[in-house]
């Protein structure tokens, strides 16, 4: 399918470079089968599900991915700016670096400096560049190791905001909380899982209240979820490859509540792709423990999915590919033409979507 078939404008001013406070109040616009458009918001969440239904939600946790930092040669020193994307080993990382071109293979990047001092051990990251590919993505081999690397990644790092935040404002103390879902528990994103973002305790306890159960996955978000892809045929897209698992006892209550028609709801993208990665051809949910690079474009057939809450995502992303494999592509449109007119804010930190699909019309039971 041409990816040209997925674009749409978009104004600037509906990208949100905030989130909304609280959590739950942002707006919601609800997809029905069909088309159907009603305007809601997220905290009405629970007269949308049914007692039964199941709410999967990523518990990945996002890292300070971003790390500023200065590379010196010889008596000329200037500044490194790296986003984390992947990591390799103990110490290695794959990382997008600015100035990319600049570097050579073997240099070495001190981050944590501000200036041209490099006295301060203590507060410095020290990382050589091993390897160079393309589009400014390095591998970069840090001093440190294991925990060690970790902490020093956290203490020096910030919120990696995604590019179209990052380029109009610049990040602030505050991010690394609201970059961070409240189910976050599990080290190793680099983007949060977005539409996690809306939630909050009082609404976790209205679902619960509803009769709606609460599970969680795990997908380690990467960078390259979010980017447009650049192939002119979705076929000669390739994915980014990201970790994720299901344990034993979440895939047999996931099974268990399809089995008794209660419906699996996805809070986001990345638990819909670990839920399909862990899927079965009949639709039932096997552990999982590993990578997936699933590609979900229209023309694939949800085994595991009835319901999905999702942000409002770029033109041309594998993200709007999805939704549109999940409500249609001409659905999905109108929908986000119908937000663009509505004022709904944009991405990472704006509005959400909750997708109803065809729940008992073509799905396999468990």
């Amino acid at each position: 399918m041409r990816v040209d078939a997925f674009d749409f404008e978009l104004p600037p001013d509906r990208i949100a470079l905030e989130p909304a406070h609280p959590r739950d109040s942002a707006r919601m616009l609800v997809v029905a089968p069909g088309g159907g458009l009603m305007d809601a918001r997220v905290s009405d969440l629970p007269d949308f599900l049914r007692p039964g239904d199941a709410l999967v939600v990523n518990d990945t946790r996002v890292i300070a991915a971003r790390l500023d930092g200065i590379r010196v040669r010889g008596e000329a020193v200037a500044g490194v700016e790296a986003t984390l994307i992947k990591r390799i080993d103990d110490c290695r990382w794959r990382a997008l670096v600015k100035p990319a071109k600049k570097l050579r293979v073997g240099e070495r990047i001190r981050f944590g400096e501000a200036s041209e001092s490099m006295a301060c051990l203590l507060a410095a990251l020290d990382a050589e560049v091993e390897e160079k590919g393309e589009a400014g993505e390095v591998t970069l081999r840090f001093d440190f190791s294991g925990a060690a690397l970790d902490e020093a990644i956290d203490r020096l790092g910030m919120a990696p905001l995604p590019p179209y935040i990052s380029a109009r404002r610049a990040p602030v103390e505050k991010d690394r909380a609201d970059y961070q879902t409240m189910f976050a528990a599990r080290d190793g994103a680099v983007a949060a899982p977005t539409a996690g973002l809306h939630f909050t305790p009082r609404l976790i306890e209205s679902l619960l209240a509803r009769g709606v159960s609460l599970h969680r996955v795990t997908l380690h978000v990467g960078a390259g979820t979010f980017l447009p892809v650049k192939a002119e045929d979705t076929e000669a897209h390739v994915m980014h490859s990201e970790w994720g698992a299901i344990d034993g006892g979440t895939a047999e209550a996931l099974n268990a509540a399809r089995a008794a028609r209660g419906r699996i709801v996805s809070v986001g993208t990345t638990s819909a792709r670990i839920l399909e990665s862990a899927a079965d051809e009949g639709g039932r949910i096997r552990p999982f423990a590993g990578e997936t690079a699933i590609f979900i474009s229209p023309g694939y057939r949800f085994r595991a999915t009835d319901v999905l809450m999702t942000n409002f995502h770029l033109p041309r992303s594998t993200l709007f590919m999805l939704v549109s494999a999940f409500s249609g592509l001409e659905t999905m449109k109108a929908a986000y033409a119908h937000a663009v007119d509505s004022s709904y804010r944009f991405y990472s930190y704006g509005d959400a979507c909750l997708l109803i699909g065809a729940r008992d019309a073509d799905r396999p039971t468990a």
